[in-house]
């Protein structure tokens, strides 16, 4: 397989090397959240990691998902429920391989796609269609994450995988999915440049 295995990650878990962790939810899910733009539903959060944006919306009243696969994710996600005393379903499960039992209403997207190799990104792309119902709702913050190689000679560099717009717009195309108008809003992340918040709603 291409990319970081689940050991990868496991390792930078157990070695506290969790940069791309806020230690809190996502700014940008807090505002869909508080502007009333993403409501209650069922959802799931692929690539939950340490669980922030799983908890909040068990918090919030949302049947969630949260699936990742690496046990360490599993296990602190897990940890995060008890101690706040909510409930979600937390799965260890491969986003190429999992298969859901009924459709989502809507998919929190933000650490998942640019954490897989770019190798992955269609057939990842295509599950997420599939886990959608019609209609439903894809709330994705895309990573911007350019390096002068990748640029300059075509190299592919990461985690994170810099997830240019354009080949986004390849993998969620607009016979399947209606995009907004740009601009997007540009979320800053310490250190990893920014990401770029995008609702796409599944035709």
């Amino acid at each position: 397989m291409s990319g970081p295995t689940a050991g990868f990650w496991q390792e930078r878990f157990e070695k506290q090397q969790t940069g791309w962790d806020r230690g809190a939810p996502g700014p940008q899910l807090m505002a869909w959240l508080d502007q009333g733009l993403l409501r209650p539903c069922r959802i799931a959060v692929p690539g939950c990691g340490s669980g922030w944006e799983v908890a909040e919306l068990a918090r919030r009243g949302f049947m969630v998902t949260g699936l990742d696969y690496t046990e360490a994710a599993v296990t602190r996600t897990r940890a995060l429920l008890n101690a706040q005393d909510l409930r979600a379903e937390v799965l260890q499960a491969d986003v190429l391989q999992f298969d859901p039992d009924a459709r989502f209403d809507a998919i929190y997207e933000q650490t998942c796609l640019c954490a897989l190799h770019p190798d992955h990104w269609s057939p990842y792309a295509q599950n997420l269609q599939r886990w959608l119902r019609p209609g439903g709702t894809l709330w994705g913050l895309f990573m911007q994450m350019v390096r002068p190689a990748a640029t300059a000679e075509g190299r592919i560099e990461g985690p994170p995988y810099h997830c240019d717009i354009n080949a986004v717009r390849a993998l969620f195309p607009e016979r399947d999915w209606i995009w907004p108008r740009p601009p997007y809003v540009q979320v800053p992340h310490p250190g990893l440049s920014h990401e770029l918040a995008v609702a796409l709603t599944r035709r």
